[in-house]
């Protein structure tokens, strides 16, 4: 299944070709419920297919369609799905992504791909991961506030526990006491090497996994991560972790003793007055900016201090959605008919313009924004 937060990371999704087709759609995680879900994209795609017919010919369509029919088809990938859908199609690019969140039924064919549904999951501020640890093994889960999933594992990280020595230290502690157990006084000594081969091999251990976490989890995502371990495990690990997205609080006990979702509810209460700080001071440095006319909630300014660089941040309505468009030649913006599957999503496009030039755009509930537009932006000068 292809890596939301790698691809945007990479700006695969950035100015592809078009024309691009952006598809959302709510799932099911289980039976009976799922059955409709593969029904409701067929019907999608006859919608996408109505729409490029009035553009485009058989020949152009044929190759964009091909992938989304073969998802369609796939009953392996239907009876897997979570709580929601994204599949992305332009010339060259495929790509689909299961979401943890529901998503509005959508499809929209434009220039460039609808990403604000995205945009909301991956810059939410109430997202996160949870490192799961034992001496022996780990297990990743990222989550919400209302959900939580294990997540796979990348293959640098399986092949780095792989290759651990662990194991050996564990032989070599047993040939230790076996070849010791006859000698009077011998005993004592040998349980000394051996909890030093553990000491040795756990620090081993952590300092790999936390090598490894950082470089292929919290550095792509920018996610606070949450420590889920036994108290002597977490006091080992944090002595030796040079992640800077490691929460200094944690679930203080073995993740395996707890169901997913009570992991979820102990890790939420854990990250929930982190999020809503991070809230709260995003409102108020925009209440601060507005009052030295260094920030706006006027879609039309917001738009202009975009296409020229100046945003460093944008809070967007998580709910909201303005059907229109920013012009790239003016850098105006054109309001349309909410029917139109051609429509994009203003503040999707003011979105897009802010991260190009390196801001940061948060999406936010509708209940913490600080403004009634829809956006609230904070300009650089």
């Amino acid at each position: 299944m292809d890596s939301l937060a790698s691809d945007y990371a990479s700006g695969i999704l950035a100015s592809p070709e078009g024309p691009c087709l952006s598809v959302y759609q709510p799932t099911h995680r289980s039976h009976p419920d799922n059955q409709q879900d593969p029904i409701r994209f067929r019907n999608l795609i006859k919608s996408i297919e109505e729409s490029l017919r009035e553009k485009y010919s058989n020949r152009d369509i044929q190759p964009l369609l091909e992938p989304f029919q073969k998802l369609a088809a796939d009953p392996d990938f239907w009876n897997h799905t979570l709580d929601g859908l994204a599949v992305l199609g332009a010339p060259g690019i495929f790509r689909v992504y299961r979401l943890q969140r529901p998503v509005r039924e959508l499809f929209v064919v434009a220039e460039s791909f609808h990403i604000k549904p995205l945009l909301r999951i991956l810059q939410s501020a109430g997202r996160y991961q949870i490192l799961g640890l034992s001496r022996q093994e780990i297990r990743g889960f990222e989550g919400n506030r209302d959900v939580l999933d294990e997540i796979e594992l990348s293959p640098d990280v399986l092949q780095m526990i792989e290759g651990m020595s662990l194991g050996e230290g564990k032989e070599r502690m047993v040939s230790t006491w076996n070849y010791r157990a006859g000698v009077a006084g011998a005993k004592v000594r040998s349980e000394s090497a051996k909890a030093e081969i553990v000491e040795n091999e756990t620090e081993k251990f952590f300092r790999l996994v936390d090598r490894a976490i950082l470089k292929n989890y919290s550095r792509p995502s920018g996610l606070p991560l949450l420590l889920a371990a036994l108290p002597e495990h977490q006091a080992e690990f944090r002595r030796i972790s040079r992640n800077p997205f490691l929460l200094p609080e944690g679930v203080e006990i073995h993740p395996d003793a707890l169901s997913v979702d009570a992991l979820r509810q102990q890790a939420w209460r854990v990250i929930e007055p982190h999020y809503l700080a991070r809230l709260a001071g995003l409102v108020e440095m925009f209440e601060i900016a507005k009052s030295r006319e260094l920030g706006t909630e006027d879609l039309e300014e917001i738009a202009q201090a975009a296409a020229g660089g100046r945003v460093a941040t944008l809070l967007v309505d998580a709910d909201r959605h303005i059907p229109g468009r920013v012009l790239p030649e003016s850098s105006s913006i054109e309001l349309d008919d909410a029917a139109s599957a051609h429509v994009d999503d203003v503040l999707d496009d003011l979105a897009e313009l802010v991260l190009e030039s390196k801001g940061q755009v948060v999406i936010v509930p509708a209940e913490r924004m600080p403004t009634q537009t829809g956006v609230a932006a904070v300009y650089r000068f």
